[in-house]
């Protein structure tokens, strides 16, 4: 059923003249005001960081004040009104009308023709793992299975399970992820009981994901340099076009902002003006800002002035000049003048 609870979150709730609770908050007063049994029905259905957020804010929101519980409880039923229940656990009605009205065995029948498709919902129980237990999982799995797991993840942890494994199958998952297409109800399936064999829950809700060289290189941004060249080696000699265009995601013209101010100030003194004046033209806020910090006055308010007069410009001129100086970065990066992307510290 839609929850109220939901629109909390988002909303912030007080009378005239006062601040308003954060949704967050509310949400989290709402949750302390429930008996425990429905608490955890509530919590069942949150992402694993929603658990989190919604945990700590409880004890945060423990000792506030009659005043404050009231003006939850009042916006709560106020979105109540608004809400019908037709939807709340309609499987498990209709589920429950056929087997009434035909039997067990017909209306299972019937339930395999005409309900929606629930394959790849396992794949859910994945965000409420560790990267060492989801390792595990695939390390003994076909590198395809593997890869599938790795697009469902977040970066971070994709990156965390794709370091446990062994360095001869990271570099044919890394390879596979890139060249993923759309995920097969087999290889679902295959993930599925995968998971069922690890007793992990199952949550309601499916994936999309396909995987890519975005996520090949978001994953390569994230473990330590020298994994990450070792890795777009093997995976050139495989395919040069697919290990470029990962290479060419890994680091993107909005990531000069993570530059240190020195090694951006090097690259920027190496671009004539002609490619700066689009290329910033385009550029975010704060990567104008910084990149303007990295010039003398002088030849910021010039930049600056030489934007303003342009006008508007064509996209393409834009993304041609942006790609340009991050080819420049990557050419000073190779040459060792200026340290570029890749994650992790390494020590010698």
């Amino acid at each position: 059923m839609p929850d109220p609870l939901d629109d909390l979150v988002a909303d912030g709730i007080a009378p005239a003249g006062r601040r308003p609770i954060p949704g967050d908050h509310a949400a989290a007063i709402l949750m302390l005001l429930f008996a425990e049994e429905q608490a955890a029905e509530i919590l069942t259905r949150l992402e694993p960081e929603e658990v989190r957020q919604l945990s700590e804010i409880m004890y945060s929101v423990a000792d506030v004040g009659a005043e404050e519980i009231n003006e939850v409880l009042d916006l709560f039923i106020d979105k109540a009104r608004n809400r019908t229940t037709l939807g709340y656990k309609a499987d498990e009605q209709i589920e429950g009308m056929l087997k009434r009205a035909l039997g067990d065995r017909r209306a299972e029948t019937m339930l395999t023709r005409v309900a929606p498709k629930k394959t790849g919902n396992g794949l859910e129980a994945l965000k409420w793992m560790d990267a060492v237990e989801i390792a595990l999982l695939v390390e003994h799995e076909h590198p395809q299975i593997a890869a599938v797991v790795l697009s469902y993840l977040k970066p971070e942890v994709a990156a965390n399970v794709l370091q446990l494994l062994p360095a001869e199958v990271q570099e044919d998952v890394v390879f596979r992820l890139a060249t993923l297409g759309p995920v097969s109800a087999e290889a679902l399936e295959t993930i599925d009981a995968l998971l069922a064999s690890q007793g992990a829950s199952q949550r309601s809700g499916g994936s999309s994901s396909s995987g890519g060289t975005s996520d090949a290189a978001a994953i390569m941004n994230i473990i330590n340099k020298r994994e990450s060249a070792r890795i777009i080696r093997a995976v050139t000699k495989r395919d040069k076009d697919i290990a470029r265009k990962i290479e060419d995601e890994m680091f993107v013209f909005a990531d000069l902002l993570r530059l240190d101010p020195k090694d951006l100030g090097a690259l920027v003194r190496s671009i004539d003006a002609e490619i700066l004046v689009p290329a910033l033209k385009g550029a975010d806020d704060k990567l104008r800002d910084k990149m303007f910090g990295c010039m003398s006055s002088r030849a910021a308010q010039s930049i600056a002035d030489d934007i303003a007069d342009r006008g508007p410009m064509p996209l393409s001129e834009v993304l041609e000049a942006q790609k340009a100086i991050v080819q420049a970065a990557k050419r000073m990066a190779d040459a060792g003048e200026i340290v570029i992307g890749g994650g992790g510290d390494e020590y010698v």
